[in-house]
């Protein structure tokens, strides 16, 4: 039979326990401007997962990579309209050649 080990008494063990100091959840607030930055849609949303290279889906890469981007193209589209909906899109870029979806200014007004 084995020998009874002796417990410490747990007063002697928390007592030496070091406590983290209690910080806010969201960290500390940053002074200054309250507004969020705008958000610019991407013009390629797969851009960074194709540049990880196919899929490693034997014999199926070509229909993965298809279904991954819809995916992707999805979450970007729903993104857009939630930053919409939350006046935080940034349509002001001038950098673009072609002008946004539904920004046509050459498109006949009918009335």
């Amino acid at each position: 039979m084995s020998a009874q080990r002796r417990r410490r008494p747990t007063a002697a063990r928390g007592a030496r326990r070091r406590h983290a100091p209690r910080r806010d959840f969201w960290g500390e607030p940053v002074a200054g401007d309250d507004s969020p930055a705008r958000i610019r849609p991407s013009d390629d949303p797969t851009a960074m997962i194709r540049s990880l290279g196919p899929p490693p889906f034997p014999g199926g890469e070509t229909i993965a990579e298809h279904y991954f981007a819809a995916v992707y193209q999805k979450a970007a589209s729903l993104a857009t309209a939630l930053a919409a909906a939350s006046d935080l899109l940034d349509l002001e870029d001038t950098d673009r050649d072609e002008p946004l979806v539904g920004d046509d200014a050459s498109a006949p007004v009918t009335g």
